[in-house]
């Protein structure tokens, strides 16, 4: 079976794409950061070293620190489809942070992004 094309892309490269998307919308690199970071348990620092590298999607997934395990408390519609019905792993993780950013571009409190 072949992986997905996004497995094999470097987070370097979406990356200024979650940032554009919540700056456009008045919020801030820094709650993106919050949010991987809630997310994944990387460090700040962490991310910058995966940035630098340009590590890619699945690698990015498969060595987080911790991966929260309140994300699976979030529910709804990505890109058409039902983040919780994604049965693949690592595609329901990338597909988790996509929804988090769709939520913080929409205005959502970090509070209830955050799940708490």
């Amino acid at each position: 079976m072949n992986k997905h094309k996004i497995y094999t892309m470097s987070f370097a490269s979406v990356y200024p794409h979650y940032v554009n998307k919540a700056e456009r919308k008045g919020r801030t690199k820094e709650e993106v950061d919050h949010i991987i970071a809630w997310l994944t348990g990387y460090s700040q620092e962490e991310l910058e070293a995966i940035l630098e590298k340009k590590t890619d999607f699945e690698t990015f997934f498969e060595e987080a620190p911790h991966m929260n395990p309140s994300r699976e408390l979030i529910k709804g519609v990505i890109c058409g489809v039902r983040v919780e019905e994604i049965e693949e792993p690592t595609m329901r993780e990338i597909r988790y942070l996509d929804k988090l950013i769709d939520e913080l571009a929409k205005g959502k409190a970090m509070e209830k992004i955050l799940r708490k």
